[in-house]
């Protein structure tokens, strides 16, 4: 019903896109927008249009995709895993939601946050009301494990969030508790929906662990990958506010190379510098990026948790849903090689 019967292999000379990646599933990615704007329907009227606003800010339906090739991992996508789509997007966008605040951003794929809309106030709470939603479908299943499952992983994504904002400016955090950090709050949301994919399908236990671990890794990469597009990266080509990890005083990976790098005057400087950040010091800080290769490091580093992920694959029957998930880990390391130092 989701996926289609049969697609021929694309060879990997064809470096396929991300349309073609997700092609298989499109009718899944379609079932579950459809299902997402149903959910405006059990907000109160005022709160509704404001819920519409954030359940149609999806980009490229990343997790919901990985909740369907897991599912065809394993087996055969099916309504239960729509459900499970749309619970974990819902959390997404609301943690979205909520970093657009913390961040004073001001775009989110190329429109106003929802925080630029309608107020900080507003925004907080419409967050709290889509992760309570989100809850709600979770309990709609006739075993607790779902429920079990996304409250877990909604407590694990929050408190990556509490550890990062509380080590702002903390220059003494190493790449171990940044890596961590970065599991946290990107690499769970991207595992939970692997896990629920196969899980859903009846996937062996060996399967479930090994598409659960291939989703954390896929997603600290993505991070990885995300917080080197904050500083290397384009507005225009993001499609969202950039920058906003050195306003806020967040060590991205970037920086924490630099600073471990860096003679101990520089790093003296660096660190004035991040310490009261200002958009005008971006040239001083990519040239300091520049000389101790941050970028190059950061790639390699991607290219490591990519080589995890992958590990995890062969773990898994042969099957065109195996063959997808590759080429998602090879699409976002053209990403990561695309960015521009």
């Amino acid at each position: 019903m989701f996926a289609a019967e049969t697609k021929s292999h694309i060879p990997p000379a064809a470096r396929p896109d991300w349309k073609h990646i997700v092609e298989p599933v499109e009718p899944f990615l379609i079932a579950v927008s459809r299902r997402l704007e149903e959910q405006v329907a059990a907000f109160d009227a005022e709160v509704a249009p404001l819920a519409r606003y954030a359940l149609t800010a999806q980009g490229k339906q990343l997790r919901p995709a990985l909740v369907a090739l897991s599912a065809g991992a394993a087996g055969r996508p099916n309504d239960s895993h729509v459900t499970a789509a749309v619970i974990v997007e819902m959390v997404h966008l609301a943690t979205l939601v909520h970093d657009d605040i913390m961040d004073e951003a001001r775009v989110r794929r190329q429109r106003p946050t929802l925080a630029a809309k309608w107020g900080n106030e507003t925004a907080v709470l419409l967050g709290d009301c889509l992760f309570a939603h989100a809850l709600k479908l979770a309990s709609s299943f006739p075993t607790p494990e779902v429920c079990r499952a996304v409250s877990t992983a909604t407590n694990t994504v929050c408190s990556g969030e509490i550890l990062q904002t509380n080590r702002r400016r903390k220059f003494s955090m190493g790449r171990a508790e940044y890596f961590k950090i970065l599991a946290m709050k990107t690499g769970e949301l991207f595992a939970l929906s692997c896990d629920l994919g196969a899980w859903l399908s009846g996937a062996s236990p060996a399967e479930r662990a090994a598409l659960r671990a291939y989703g954390l890794a896929l997603g600290t990469a993505y991070q990885v990958y995300d917080d080197c597009l904050d500083v290397f990266g384009s507005e225009a080509s993001a499609g969202k506010s950039l920058g906003t990890d050195l306003t806020k005083g967040k060590l991205t990976l970037p920086v924490l190379v630099a600073l471990e790098r860096a003679p101990d005057d520089e790093r003296a400087r660096l660190e004035q510098l991040l310490a009261a950040w200002e958009p005008a010091q971006l040239p001083a800080l990519l040239g300091s990026l520049e000389r101790h290769g941050a970028l190059a490091e950061s790639r390699e580093a991607v290219g490591q948790f990519l080589a995890v992920a992958r590990q995890q694959l062969k773990l898994l029957p042969d099957t065109e849903s195996r063959t997808a998930l590759s080429e998602l880990a090879e699409f976002l390391a053209r990403q990561t090689a695309a960015l521009n130092g």
